[in-house]
């Protein structure tokens, strides 16, 4: 820095002391003298002990892949889950077989009894309309046949009240068997739609409880490794739920099923009621003629 400052003080002087003429040579020759004193920066490479290392790639997570598809979810279930599963299975199973034989059965049954109401409708005695059933079996043919036995029993007794009496008590024990007959697998929709939810959530808490053990054994709260086990545990409920829904649906319907058929069992019933009476009466007045 002094040898700057010498220089600047001289080019001051040679200013204001030299001729103008000679300032430019002087000016050259000051320009060369810095440029020699001026420290030259020679650029140095860093040693290599200086270079920063790069960085290391961090380990990688790689993310666990399950099959969350129904069938992987059943095969990798506990013992007691898949138990639960396919024995909820079966129960939907049975369900749909109960609803496929019962429409069968409650349709062939109404319709039969509705056309054989109409063929009798308009019959005078019990022995017209069993011939207007043309060998038909159906309730209405039972009916007409208790009814001629009763009144094949009692054709020495004089009262007729009590032949109508015991031809009332013979008809209703066919309703009631009938009533029954068409009821027959109902108590097992109700038995399914009752207890397939509780069952499904059996193998849940089972499932669930599986679950946490195997959280506590891998010592993670990872939601990739806890989410698998409870969505194999909540499948037993998923299942129990499709076998017990249909189940309850089918029950109603049915019960209305039934219920319309035993009215139409009773309206023959009735039917044949009238008949018997009028052969009853007209029994009495060919005896008094």
């Amino acid at each position: 820095m002094s040898g700057a400052f010498n220089a600047f003080l001289l080019a001051v002087f040679m200013c204001l002391a030299v001729p103008a003429g000679v300032q430019p040579a002087i000016q050259s020759a000051l320009a060369q003298t810095e440029g020699a004193q001026a420290p030259q920066q020679v650029q140095t490479a860093p040693a290599p002990g200086d270079l920063a290392a790069p960085p290391r790639p961090g380990p990688t997570t790689v993310p666990v892949l399950h099959d969350l598809s129904p069938w992987s979810m059943f095969m990798s279930a506990d013992i007691i889950v898949q138990g639960v599963m396919v024995g909820l299975a079966f129960a939907s199973l049975v369900t749909w077989t109960i609803f496929l034989a019962k429409s069968v059965e409650l349709a062939l049954a109404r319709g039969g009894l509705r056309r054989a109401i109409a063929s009798v409708s308009g019959s005078r005695t019990l022995a017209d309309a069993k011939a207007g059933l043309s060998g038909k079996r159906n309730v209405l043919a039972t009916l007409l046949a208790a009814a001629e036995q009763e009144a094949h029993l009692s054709s020495d007794l004089s009262l007729d009240s009590g032949i109508k009496e015991r031809a009332a008590s013979h008809f209703a024990e066919i309703m009631r068997s009938e009533a029954s007959s068409m009821r027959r697998g109902m108590g097992l929709l109700a038995t399914i739609g009752s207890t397939a939810p509780f069952v499904g959530l059996f193998g849940t808490v089972w499932g669930i409880m599986n679950s946490f053990i195997g959280i506590s054994k891998s010592q993670t709260t990872n939601l990739a490794v806890v989410a698998p086990g409870i969505a194999e545990a909540l499948l037993a409920t998923a299942i129990g739920l499709v076998a017990a829904i249909p189940a309850v649906i089918l029950y109603n319907y049915f019960s209305r099923g039934t219920k319309a058929y035993s009215e139409l069992v009773g309206a023959a019933a009735g039917l044949v009621q009238r008949l018997l009476s009028r052969d009853l009466d007209r029994a009495v007045a060919n005896t008094s003629v």
